[in-house]
């Protein structure tokens, strides 16, 4: 279920030339842990079968993209390059510094393999809202949102084998933080994915439109890791879940929503807006609000190892920050109410996004995406939904800067920048329930 592996094959089959898999294994990415390191691991090895059985080699080259793929694209006489697409400032380097160093006669193809509706394609510019950027999906979904064509065993074999690949010593030999340990909960690679997705659909999905924003209920796809490392299509989520649409419309419309616009409206603004994780990036009214208050006095101010541990005076944060530390996925309503608590007791709006991004990013499985960094949730309510999907998360950009929101009551601290706090959650969901599963 790739775009840009389909059409990869279909460029070899064309020229009758063997098709090759490769994997550029970095030994360090931002705040990424063995937690995100050893998913993605596993997942790749189920690549690596699949393609065995597919007649592809499937190559783990050790090191930066830059330094190992240009010598591999030459030593095997490679015709083409095809990659996927990511709107993040440092995949989107990889990518340009392969270019400058490819042969010039071997074309360079990306493809948007993880949008439905290719970013570029659904809009030439940064959107202000999902009102905004709506119509504009849902126009193309027609010509997007199909069935995926078959892979096929490929009939070309490379003339030399793939070198087999020592998993274990490729593990070892990162140099990434091993106190964030790896989740029981979520078994990486498609197939662990798709069955996560399957129950969904069979015990979850008639709850998601009434009951996703309450953190007790069991509520939520919970696909987000998969979808993050490539290893679930949310096209084929999406696929999938509209089979039920007739049983459970008002599920598989939020879901659609979440899935579809919202989700690609984060993308588009990462890939517009260059400051898609700085205050720089907010909107003009959102950093005047922002500064005007930066001075006022905060009711707590926690250094970023209070935070980490949860030793805050909030019991429902501290539960919130301890249930994404243990388990790698925080509900999402409650992604909302956090990153915001962090902007009330932290110095400054730079320092709040800074610490949201460090959590977010070294705990969450899905961290380092373009929807953590502005997830946009359901208009409605105190927020609406920040997880209706994934849990994708209620991103650092829309909790702390407005991003895709509008002005609200001003107040201290926040400005107009939209409010939560504790009684709101309290008329939500049973808040003491929820402290007590996570409770230290």
């Amino acid at each position: 279920d790739n775009w840009a592996f389909l059409y990869a094959q279909r460029l070899a089959l064309k020229q009758e030339l063997p098709l090759h898999v490769c994997f550029c294994l970095v030994p360090k990415f931002l705040e990424a842990t063995i937690r995100h390191y050893g998913f993605m691991l596993r997942g790749l090895q189920e690549v690596a079968e699949e393609c065995a059985e597919l007649n592809i080699a499937f190559h783990l080259l050790r090191g930066y993209a830059k330094d190992v793929l240009p010598a591999f694209v030459v030593e095997h006489g490679v015709g083409g390059l095809v990659t996927d697409f990511s709107p993040l400032r440092l995949p989107w380097q990889w990518v340009q510094d392969v270019r400058e160093r490819l042969p010039e006669d071997v074309p360079f193809a990306q493809v948007d393999a993880h949008n439905i509706v290719p970013c570029w394609v659904a809009s030439p510019k940064q959107e202000y809202s999902a009102y905004t950027l709506r119509g504009k999906i849902h126009a193309q979904l027609p010509e997007f949102l199909t069935e995926f064509p078959p892979v096929v065993r490929h009939p070309y074999s490379p003339s030399c084998p793939a070198e087999p690949i020592a998993w274990e010593a490729c593990y070892s030999s990162l140099e990434v933080d091993r106190t964030v340990k790896e989740v029981e909960w979520a078994t990486p690679g498609t197939a662990a994915g798709l069955a996560v997705l399957q129950s969904f659909i069979r015990k979850r999905l008639k709850y998601f439109g009434s009951h996703r924003n309450d953190p007790n209920k069991a509520a939520l796809s919970n696909l987000s890791p998969w979808f993050h490392f490539g290893q679930v299509s949310t096209q084929r989520a999406i696929l999938e879940v509209q089979k039920h649409q007739h049983k459970y419309k008002e599920s598989v419309d939020v879901f659609m929503e979440e899935a579809v616009v919202r989700r690609e409206l984060a993308e588009n603004f990462c890939y517009y807006n260059e400051n898609y994780d700085r205050v720089q990036g907010a909107y003009p009214w959102a950093q005047t609000t922002l500064k005007l208050h930066a001075k006022d006095e905060r009711p707590f101010l926690y250094k970023l190892e209070e935070l980490e541990q949860g030793t805050t005076h909030d019991p429902l944060w501290n539960a919130a920050q301890l249930q994404m530390v243990r388990e790698g996925k925080m509900h999402g309503f409650l992604r909302m109410y956090w990153a915001k608590k962090i902007l009330e007791w932290t110095h400054s709006p730079e320092e709040a996004l800074q610490f949201a991004i460090y959590l977010n990013d070294r705990y969450e499985l899905d961290g380092r995406d373009p929807n953590g960094y502005v997830g946009k949730q359901q208009d409605g309510g105190t927020g609406g939904n920040a997880d209706a999907v994934c849990p994708h998360p209620a991103g650092c950009l829309w909790s702390i800067c407005g991003i895709h929101d509008h002005g609200w009551t001003e107040r201290a601290v926040f400005g107009k920048i939209r409010y939560m706090n504790y009684a709101g959650c309290k008329r939500k969901f049973d808040v003491g329930r929820f402290e007590r599963r996570y409770a230290p």
